[in-house]
C-alpha cells in the first residue's frame, strides 16, 4: 500500500468538525449480512457527537455489503445522525427476501439454470446464473437510499468523496469507483485502478455481486463481481483521495484462534468450506493490508522529520483505528439460523451451513432482522466501549473527556429498546 495521499487539496471545510481537526477517512469493508455491526458502530458514533452533526468522515470507502452502508452515509452527508438513522431503519427491519427472493419458485428456477449453466460450460450464450436472484436488493436500494445526495454533500463541502469499489471480470482488475470534489484525479497501480464516476445503483449492486451467489452487474461495457475479490489494498483508496487518518470497522476478528471449528474432527462440509472462503475475501486481506500500513508506519517513523519534510514522496505516517466485533458472528448466526425462510434454510441444511462448522457461511448470508439486530446491538456496544478513542481520533479530545467522565452505560441499556430498533427519520 502507498503511504502516501493527493496533494495539498482545497475542498471546503465541514463547519461541524473542530478547526484544524484531521481529514478522516471510513473504510466499510465487505461481509454481507454482517455489514449490519457496521451500523451499529455508526450508531455509537452517531450518539457521541453533538446533536445534528454532519459527516465526521471526509472520505468514505465501501465494498460489496460495506459499499451500502457507504452511500447512505454519503447520501445524508450534511445530517449524519439522520443518515445513520436511516440505515438502522433499514437493517432493523431487513428479511431475506429484500436482498433476493427466497419463494420456492423462484429459488428452482435459479437453481436449475444455474445448474444448466455448468453444464453447458463455455457454450452458454445467455447471462451467467447464479444461485440467488439478487432483483430485490436493487429495488431496495431505489427505495431507500437517494444518490442525487450524494453529489449536494459534495458540492455543500461535507464531503470530499465516496468511493465503491467493485472486482471486473473483463480485465480482471479492483476497480474503485469515486465520485469527489474536481481536486481528486484518477489513479492507476498494479490490479487497482481508481475511476472518477457519478456512483448509482448499478455500482453499488456490481459491488455487491458475491460469485454464484448473485448475478455479475454490467457497468458500461463490462462485468463486475463482488469488490472484496482482488482488493489488495482495502485501505489505498482513501489514501489516494486523501485520507489523513483513516477508521476501519471490521466485521470479523482477525485472530486465527477465533476460527476454530466447533467440531476440529469433523469433516468439513461445502458450507464450513465456503466460509473459509468468505473469511479470506472479506477478513483476511484487510487484516493483511492494515498489518502492511502498520509496518510502513514503524518504518517511517525511524525517519527523522527533517528528512521527511525533503522527500518528495511525501511519506508521511497514517494514523489508524480498527473497531471490531467483540463477539463471534458466527455463534450469533447460528443462533438466528431458523429465522431464514423454509426454502433457503432446506437449500443450507443440505449445504452443511445448518450444522456448527457451517455457521460462519449463515454470518454473511442471514440477511434477516433477528440476527440484524443482534449485530446493531453488538456494534453499539462496541463502539460505546471505544468512545474516548473514536472521539479522540475524530478530533474530538474534549468531548472524549467529558463523555468519559458521564459513561454511556445507560446509552447501550437504552437501545436494547424497542424504540430505538426502529428510528425515526430524525433524531
Amino acid at each position: 500500500m502507498e503511504a502516501l495521499v493527493v496533494p495539498d487539496d482545497k475542498a471546503m471545510v465541514n463547519p461541524s468538525l473542530p478547526g484544524g481537526a484531521p481529514k478522516v477517512g471510513l473504510i466499510l469493508g465487505g461481509g454481507g449480512a454482517r455489514a449490519a455491526y457496521q451500523v451499529g458502530v455508526l450508531k455509537a458514533i452517531a450518539k457521541m457527537l453533538p446533536p445534528r452533526s454532519a459527516n465526521p468522515f471526509r472520505i468514505i470507502c465501501g465494498t460489496s455489503a460495506g459499499a451500502i452502508n457507504a452511500a447512505g452515509l454519503a447520501s445524508n452527508a450534511a445530517q449524519f445522525q439522520r443518515a445513520v438513522a436511516l440505515l438502522m431503519r433499514s437493517w432493523s427491519s431487513l428479511h431475506a427476501h429484500h436482498v433476493y427472493r427466497t419463494d420456492l419458485r423462484s429459488v428452482l428456477r435459479s437453481g436449475v439454470r444455474c445448474l444448466a449453466g455448468l453444464l453447458a460450460g463455455g457454450f452458454q450464450k445467455s447471462r451467467a446464473a447464479s444461485l440467488l436472484d439478487g432483483a430485490p436488493l436493487g429495488e431496495l436500494l431505489e427505495r431507500t437510499i437517494d444518490f442525487t445526495g450524494i453529489g449536494h454533500s459534495i458540492e455543500s463541502g461535507h464531503l470530499d468523496a465516496l468511493c465503491i469499489t467493485a472486482s471486473s471480470y473483463t480485465s480482471g482488475e479492483s476497480i474503485s469507483f469515486f465520485q469527489g470534489n474536481e481536486l481528486l484525479q484518477p489513479w492507476k497501480r498494479a490490479r487497482r485502478v481508481g475511476r472518477r464516476t457519478t456512483i448509482g445503483v448499478p455500482h453499488v449492486l456490481a459491488s455487491c455481486a458475491l460469485p454464484f451467489c448473485f448475478p455479475a452487474a454490467r457497468i458500461d461495457d463490462e462485468h463486475f463481481g463482488d469488490g472484496s475479490m482482488h482488493q489488495l489494498a482495502p485501505i489505498s483508496a482513501a489514501l489516494h483521495l486523501g485520507a489523513e487518518r483513516v477508521l476501519v470497522i471490521g466485521v470479523g476478528q482477525s485472530a486465527s484462534h477465533m476460527r476454530d471449528a466447533p467440531d476440529a474432527s469433523a469433516w468439513p462440509s461445502l458450507a464450513h468450506i465456503a466460509g473459509h472462503v468468505l473469511d479470506a475475501i472479506f477478513i483476511d486481506t484487510l487484516d493483511v493490508d492494515i498489518e502492511r500500513l502498520q509496518r510502513i508506519n514503524q518504518t517511517i517513523n525511524f525517519i527523522s522529520a527533517e528528512a521527511r519534510a525533503q522527500d518528495r514522496m511525501g511519506l508521511r505516517i497514517v494514523d489508524t483505528l480498527v473497531l471490531r466485533p467483540s463477539e463471534r458472528l458466527d455463534r450469533i448466526a447460528g443462533s438466528c439460523a431458523q429465522a431464514l425462510p423454509r426454502t433457503i434454510r432446506f437449500l443450507m441444511r443440505g449445504f452443511g451451513a445448518m450444522k456448527p462448522n457451517g455457521a460462519r457461511v449463515l454470518s454473511y448470508l442471514l440477511f434477516e432482522r433477528a440476527y440484524c439486530r443482534q449485530l446493531l446491538r453488538l456494534g453499539f456496544a462496541d463502539g460505546m466501549a471505544q468512545r474516548a478513542s473514536i472521539l479522540r481520533f475524530l478530533g474530538h479530545g474534549a468531548a472524549a473527556a467529558e463523555i468519559v467522565r458521564i459513561g454511556a452505560r445507560n446509552e447501550v441499556a437504552s437501545y436494547a429498546s424497542d424504540e430505538d430498533m426502529q428510528p425515526t427519520a430524525q433524531r
